[in-house]
């Protein structure tokens, strides 16, 4: 009697195997394969400003803020500012 339930048991476990196995494996492989993975965003553009010094075009976040306008470098911040008195009265 007990064999009986064992065996429909074991049974029923394949079965629901089965079925699992197959919506799983085919459902999913078949959307992975019918539709296109998204394009990645183009980056965003960043804005570009030149040295006030040599007139080197770099990124604005890399640039460095100095009297008379930014520079790509310090040396070239501290050569302009020497060059223009450092004084802002022209």
């Amino acid at each position: 009697m007990m064999m009986k339930y064992l065996l429909l048991f074991i049974v029923l476990g394949l079965v629901f195997f089965m079925l699992g196995a197959r919506q799983r494996g085919g459902g999913e492989a078949q959307a992975r394969r019918d539709t296109p993975p998204p394009p990645p965003a183009p980056p965003r553009p960043k804005a570009i400003v030149s040295c006030a010094q040599c007139g080197l075009h770099l990124p604005q976040d890399e640039a460095l803020p100095g009297r008379g306008g930014v520079f790509c470098g310090a040396a070239h911040r501290a050569a302009y500012e020497a060059a223009h008195g450092g004084s802002s009265s022209s």
